[in-house]
């Protein structure tokens, strides 16, 4: 098997939402902007993980960042959001017609299993 080097998580948005973490700090971030403490308690991660990630986020555009007296407050950036949006939204129409088919597939189970059920009936 030939390993080919990962680009690294600094390279573009893409790499740096491969990390779960990146991920929910977003969706944290997404209602309205939060100090690093906020997303440190709500997350329950050490501050300087989330520090970290919120490097990465901000160097690749994810969020934006401003000063408020003594603190950071972090914010998602909408418009450098849109690419992986509409990227991942290629993939819905796929998703849905995968997710029907296992809900037919579920529903003629369980109508079999209901029509065992009735064979094995004393009469």
């Amino acid at each position: 098997m030939v390993s080919m080097p990962r680009a690294a998580t600094t390279a573009d948005p893409f790499n740096a939402v491969a990390e779960a973490r990146r991920r929910d700090i977003l969706a944290f971030l997404a209602p309205r902007e939060r100090a690093v403490n906020d997303v440190v308690a709500a997350l329950s991660l050490a501050q300087p993980s989330v520090s970290k990630h919120l490097r990465v986020l901000l160097h690749v555009g994810l969020v934006e960042v401003r000063r408020d007296g003594r603190r950071l407050l972090y914010r998602t950036n909408a418009r450098a959001i849109k690419p992986l949006h509409e990227w991942t939204g290629q993939f819905e129409r796929y998703w849905r017609s995968q997710l029907v088919r296992v809900k037919e597939r579920a529903e003629q189970q369980a109508k079999r299993t209901d029509e065992d059920k009735l064979k094995r009936r004393p009469s």
